[in-house]
């Protein structure tokens, strides 16, 4: 008797050898979604049971050749591979679907609509103005990783409340957790070098310190026009030998740098969700976090002190 054709695909595009961000919820849903009924489009051959090989050459790690391949992709070749598993429905972990088949069901994640909050001339804006909104007009559910990402949208894209549905973001117990290590003299920072993250506030305030024994690590994929910008301040200011630009690291060393640091520094002017307060958290770091979007809902619980102002 033939296999039963799979419920669903969970579209595994975005993911690459160094994952942050979408990745980390990419081959996190690979892992928890049931293997029987969902088939996972693997790009980087991770031995998930119920796969089928993609191309690698989509995910963030190309950069925008990359983004540009994937959007290809996923109207081209992605509704074919629908068609040939039978399978009933898409599953994605960021706002990317085929538009030009009929027929092609979707459930999408959305993470924020940032882009469209600080809009910044180039190639992607018309990607966050005109197809992401289309994509979450069109998916059967969109699901938000907040309340405040479902209001955004709600609101400034006028999707339908009751197509959103709010599901918080988790961890992995078994990979972040307190490993009681004393805490060394620096402060972290996890993210990419966008203009939301607020990190030309951060280097002000660890110069307005005045400790020179303290170090900044800041962990994130580097920006090719905002990068330079912020180590031309980061001198400025006196402080480019205590800054350590790092832009990525292996699990574990996450799991280290979560457990050593004084706290972690995330003083956003906007977060959909903001999962790295929630990785300090579990790792019992104290958060320094801003107070827009989700980040005062993701600190809940860390104490009366686990929320600070903005920077």
């Amino acid at each position: 008797m033939p296999p039963s054709p799979p419920l669903a695909l969970l579209n595994g595009s975005p993911l690459g050898q160094r994952p942050t961000g979408i990745g980390v919820v990419t081959r996190a849903l690979a892992k928890a979604l049931n293997k029987d009924r969902v088939m996972f489009l693997d790009p980087i051959g991770t031995g998930r049971p119920n796969s089928l090989a993609i191309p690698n050459t989509l995910s963030m790690d190309h950069g925008r050749k990359g983004h540009l391949r994937r959007l290809l992709w996923t109207q081209d070749q992605l509704p074919n591979l629908l068609r040939q598993t039978d399978a009933s429905l898409l599953v994605s972990p960021l706002p990317e679907a085929p538009l030009l088949r009929e027929g092609v069901r979707s459930v999408v994640l959305a993470h924020d609509l940032i882009p469209l909050r600080f809009p910044r001339p180039g190639p992607l804006l018309a990607y966050h103005l005109t197809y992401v909104p289309l994509v979450l007009h069109q998916a059967e559910r969109v699901l938000c990783n907040s309340e405040a990402t479902a209001r955004e949208i709600h609101g400034r894209l006028r999707v339908p409340r009751h197509k959103l549905t709010v599901i918080r973001l988790g961890f992995d117990p078994g990979q972040l957790r307190p490993l009681d290590q004393p805490r060394q003299p620096f402060f972290l920072v996890l993210g990419r070098h966008d203009y939301n993250k607020n990190i030309f506030g951060v280097l002000r305030a660890f110069a307005h310190l005045g400790h020179p024994d303290l170090t900044l690590k800041l962990v994130g994929s580097p920006h090719r026009l905002l990068t330079p910008k912020l180590k031309r301040l980061a001198a400025e200011l006196g402080i480019a030998r205590q800054c350590q630009w790092i832009s990525w690291v292996t699990d574990e060393e996450r799991l280290i740098l979560l457990n050593t640091a004084q706290a972690l520094v995330m003083p956003s002017l906007w977060e959909g969700f903001g999962l790295p307060a929630l990785e300090a958290i579990a790792c019992g770091a104290p958060v320094i976090a801003g107070t827009a979007g989700a980040l005062p809902i993701d600190c809940q619980g860390a104490g009366q002190d686990g929320i600070h102002p903005p920077l």
